[in-house]
C-alpha cells in the first residue's frame, strides 16, 4: 500500500521544501521499520518546480497475524484463513497511518528544525492514494474531507475492469488537492485513513482519545462528521467516544470564548470549599479538606460541643431549601439545573417524587462526572435515574435543548460569569429558554463583613467575578424581568441581618400572564452600581 504527496513551487520556493518538512533527503530513499513491515520513503521526482514524495509499506502478514492476534478485518478466531489472504498489504488502511506518524512524526507536529519558519507556510498539495476501502463509498470521503479544505476526488475501483457487470468494489481511488500545512495534511490522514477502512489492526485503548484529539485538534471540534469520525476511529467503543465527545465540545467551548480549557473546566470545587460552606463560612483558598485540619496537615483536638448548644443549619443547605420551596410553590415539575457543579441540588430534587424530569447542566465534564460519582448515577434504580439527565453546554449561548421546561435554577452562578457576558446568559435563558419560573440566587456583598475569617474587600470564592449588594442584585434581575416579560419577587435566604441583609439574596421569576406585578419583600438604600462597577 502506499500514497504520494506533490507540491508545486518556485525558484524563490522550491519544491524540494518538501523533503525539509517531511526530514528526508530527496535524493536518497530510505527504509523504516515498522512493527507490521517494512516502511519506504522515495521521490519519484523532486526539482524545484514539482517535488513528489512516496510513502510505501510493505505489509508482513505473518507479523500481522502474530502481532494483532486475530484484530481488525479477516482476522475472527474462526477465520484462520482470511488471516493470511486479506486486502491490508494493497489496501490503505490504519497500518498506513500509523507507518504515516512513525515515518513523518516530526511533519505531523510541525516541526523542522532546519527551516523553523516552513512549517506555518500553506502549500499546494495533491495527495494520492491508488486504493483506499470506503465503508460508505466516495460519497462518504467527500463528507469527510471537503469540510476540511480539500478538493476531492474518490473514483470507485471496479470489481473487475473485464466484467462491468459486477458493479464497484468498496475500494476508491482518492486524490485530494488543496492549499494547507503539511502538518494539518498528515494529521487529516492520520485520522480518517482508518476512519475510512473502519477496522483498525491493533486494540483500541483509552490513550487514543488522546491521540484522536491531539491530531484532530484545530479541525476535528468543528466537523459535520465528528461523531462520525469519533466513533470509528475508537472502534465504536462507547466509552471511549463520550469521553472523546465531550472534551470536543469543551475545546469548541473554550475557542469560542478565547479562553484555555483548563478555564472552562474549572467547575469542580476541592472539599474544603464544600465543607466551609456546609459550616457557613466562605469558601477561602488554602482550607484544608477536613474540619481540624492545619496547613501543615497535622490534626487539631476539636472542642466538644455542648449538648445544649445546637448545630447551626449550614447555609448551603438553607439555600437548597429556599430553592426547592419556590419550586414546589411555583408547581413545577420538569426543572434545569443551570451551572449543577456537583450535583447536590441535583439529588435533593431526585427525593422529591414531584419532579418527573430533572437536567443538571454544566460547561465542566468534570463536574459532571463528579455529578454522576457522588449520585451513584451507576447504581440508581431504573425508574430514578430515568428522571435525571446530565449535560454538556455553556449559559453563554442559546441551547434548543433547554426549551419547554418549567422551572431553572441558577444558584450561585451569575456571580461567577464576567459582567460582559451576563446579557449572554440572560438571553440564553430568558429569551431563548423561557422556562416559566427561574430562580437565582447570588451571595449578598453586605453580609461579607460578617465573616470574621474573609479580609476586608475580598470576595467568598476566588473564581467570583463580582458579588452584588442587594440594591445591585435588584436593579439587574428588575431589568431583566421587564425586558423578558416576567415579575419578579425577592425573598432572603439565611439569617437575615437587620443592618447588612441575609448571606444569600433569591430572586423568583415568574413570566407574566396578564396583570404584571412585582413583588419586593426586602428593601436597600444602597446606592445602584453597574454589574461592572460591582466587580471593580
Amino acid at each position: 500500500m502506499f500514497l504520494t504527496i506533490t507540491t508545486t513551487g518556485t525558484i524563490e520556493r522550491p519544491a524540494t521544501d518538501l523533503g525539509f518538512l517531511l526530514h528526508k533527503h530527496p535524493d536518497k530513499a530510505q527504509r523504516f521499520s515498522t512493527s507490521h513491515g517494512t516502511a519506504h520513503v522515495l521521490y519519484p521526482e523532486a526539482d524545484a518546480e514539482r517535488c513528489t514524495a512516496a510513502l510505501l509499506l510493505e505489509v508482513d502478514p505473518v507479523a500481522l497475524v502474530r502481532r494483532g492476534r486475530g484484530k481488525g478485518r479477516g482476522g475472527a478466531p474462526d477465520s484462520a484463513l482470511a488471516q493470511y489472504v486479506n486486502d491490508r498489504p494493497y489496501a490503505a488502511s490504519s497500518l498506513l497511518a500509523v507507518a504515516l506518524s512513525t515515518v513523518f512524526s516530526s511533519a505531523l507536529r510541525g516541526h523542522c528544525k532546519a527551516r523553523p519558519e516552513l512549517p506555518e507556510r500553506p502549500l499546494p498539495l495533491r495527495i494520492e492514494v491508488p486504493a483506499l476501502p470506503a465503508r460508505g463509498g466516495a460519497a462518504l470521503v467527500e463528507r469527510l474531507f471537503a469540510p476540511l479544505g480539500w478538493a476531492v476526488a474518490a473514483e470507485p475501483v471496479p470489481l473487475d475492469e473485464r466484467f462491468p457487470q459486477w458493479g464497484d468494489s468498496r475500494y476508491v481511488r482518492l486524490v485530494l488537492e488543496g492549499e494547507l500545512r503539511l502538518a494539518d495534511a498528515l494529521r487529516h490522514l492520520y485520522v480518517l485513513l482508518p476512519v475510512l477502512d473502519d477496522a483498525k489492526h491493533y486494540w483500541v485503548a483509552p490513550d487514543e482519545v488522546d491521540k484522536l484529539l491531539r491530531s484532530g485538534e484545530g479541525w476535528l471540534e468543528h466537523h459535520p462528521e465528528q461523531r462520525l469520525i469519533t466513533n470509528r476511529y475508537l472502534a465504536r467503543r462507547w466509552s471511549l467516544t463520550r469521553s472523546a465527545l465531550e472534551r470536543l465540545e469543551l475545546a469548541r467551548l473554550a475557542e469560542t470564548d478565547d479562553a484555555e480549557v483548563e478555564e472552562i473546566d474549572n467547575a469542580v470545587e476541592e472539599l474544603a470549599a464544600e465543607f466551609a460552606e456546609q459550616e457557613g463560612q466562605p469558601e477561602q483558598e488554602g482550607q484544608t479538606e477536613e474540619a481540624g485540619q492545619t496547613e501543615q496537615g497535622e490534626r487539631e483536638e476539636a472542642e466538644p460541643e455542648e449538648e445544649s448548644t445546637p448545630r447551626p443549619v449550614p447555609l448551603a443547605v438553607r439555600r437548597r431549601e429556599a430553592i426547592l420551596d419556590a419550586l414546589r410553590t411555583a408547581g413545577a415539575s420538569r426543572v434545569l439545573d443551570l451551572g449543577c457543579g456537583q450535583g447536590q441540588l441535583l439529588g435533593e430534587l431526585l427525593k422529591d417524587a414531584r419532579f418527573t424530569e430533572i437536567v443538571g447542566v454544566d460547561v465542566s465534564i468534570r463536574a459532571l462526572n463528579e455529578a454522576a460519582r457522588r449520585l451513584r448515577l451507576d447504581r440508581m434504580p431504573e425508574r430514578q435515574s430515568a428522571r435525571l439527565k446530565l449535560t454538556q453546554g455553556s449559559l453563554a449561548y442559546t441551547d434548543s435543548r433547554l426549551t419547554g421546561y418549567d422551572a431553572a435554577v441558577l444558584s450561585e452562578v451569575i456571580e461567577h460569569v464576567d459582567p460582559p457576558r451576563l446579557p449572554a446568559l440572560e438571553y440564553a435563558v430568558f429569551g431563548a429558554a423561557r422556562p416559566t419560573v427561574v430562580v437565582v440566587t447570588t451571595p449578598n456583598v453586605e453580609y461579607n463583613v460578617r465573616w470574621e475569617s474573609l479580609p476586608a474587600g475580598q470576595v467568598r470564592h476566588p473564581d467570583h467575578r463580582f458579588e452584588w449588594t442587594r440594591e445591585q442584585f435588584r436593579d439587574w434581575a428588575r431589568g431583566v424581568a421587564e425586558r423578558h416579560g416576567y415579575a419578579v419577587e425577592f425573598r432572603p435566604v439565611g439569617p437575615e441581618d437587620p443592618e447588612v441583609g441575609p448571606p444569600t439574596q433569591l430572586a423568583l421569576f415568574r413570566q407574566e400572564t396578564g396583570e404584571t406585578g412585582e413583588t419586593s419583600t426586602t428593601t436597600s438604600t444602597t446606592p445602584t452600581t453597574t454589574p461592572k462597577e460591582a466587580a471593580a
